[in-house]
């Protein structure tokens, strides 16, 4: 047995898992409580209102109405209002007790969504890159390491492309997202975001890649339109998102 099972082993012993659903020993999300899950079938627009929902074969992401968004476009898994169960799991991957392990159950959840929306394909992953959202140092060092960096790490592996989190950085501390109207959000975000130079031999790393930009929650969209410009100003093609769910 190798030291990583082990370690889980002896985790497991004193601090076992219980399902945020129906608290069944083993899990953080048991199968029967994963079914009860709307896992998305389909991807929409970026429209804040009314979101648009695109046909299967759609390489764009954007409807005619949200063709002023930086963001080419958005995969998220669940809706984040319609399920206690969901807000819950997000909750716990966020704040106390801080359950770091939900990335991966998150991230099979959203491999999933990428599978049933015909989105999982060599042509959409090519030449792509996993950046995540980073988190500002007050709050990391609160927490211990950043979500969505853990959910990066996860799709990393499953979708076999690289996930890069020293790039983008925050380095301007802002006020909560969650209580502020969609203009105030934009204001809060303004030049809070930048990139750290690093490549190999002068090529910057974001040079003509495909970005997804990898988040817990997708509310206005203020948060992922900001890193987009900077990302973009950087030389990436384009900029996707991904994220657990969408709220709205």
């Amino acid at each position: 047995m190798d030291t990583d099972n082990i370690k889980k082993n002896i985790l497991d012993l004193f601090f076992p898992k219980f399902c945020l659903g129906c608290q069944k020993e083993g899990f953080y999300l048991c199968p029967d409580c994963k079914e009860t899950l709307d896992i998305s079938q389909f991807n929409y627009c970026l429209c804040d209102r009314n979101p648009l929902r695109l046909p299967l074969n759609e390489k764009h992401g954007k409807c005619p109405k949200c063709q002023d968004k930086k963001l080419s476009g958005l995969y998220f898994a669940l809706p984040y209002k319609e399920k206690e169960l969901t807000k819950r799991l997000i909750y716990q991957f966020k704040y106390p007790p801080y359950l770091k392990d939900l990335a991966k159950t998150f991230a099979l959840i959203l491999a999933e969504h990428l599978i049933l929306s015909g989105k999982n394909t060599d042509e959409i992953w090519q030449d792509s890159i996993l950046v995540p959202v980073p988190l500002e140092r007050k709050k990391f060092n609160e927490r211990g390491y950043n979500q969505s960096e853990e959910l990066a790490k996860e799709l990393s592996k499953i979708l076999k492309i690289p996930a890069i989190s020293d790039c983008l950085l925050k380095t301007k501390p802002t006020n909560s997202q969650m209580e502020l109207s969609k203009s105030d959000r934009e204001t809060n975000l303004l030049s809070s975001f930048t990139i750290q130079s690093i490549g190999v031999s002068d090529t910057p790393i974001l040079f003509g890649k495909k970005v997804f930009l990898v988040d817990d929650v997708y509310t206005t969209g203020s948060t992922m339109q900001e890193c987009t410009k900077v990302l973009k100003s950087a030389g990436a093609k384009s900029v996707w998102g991904i994220c657990i769910a969408r709220d709205g």
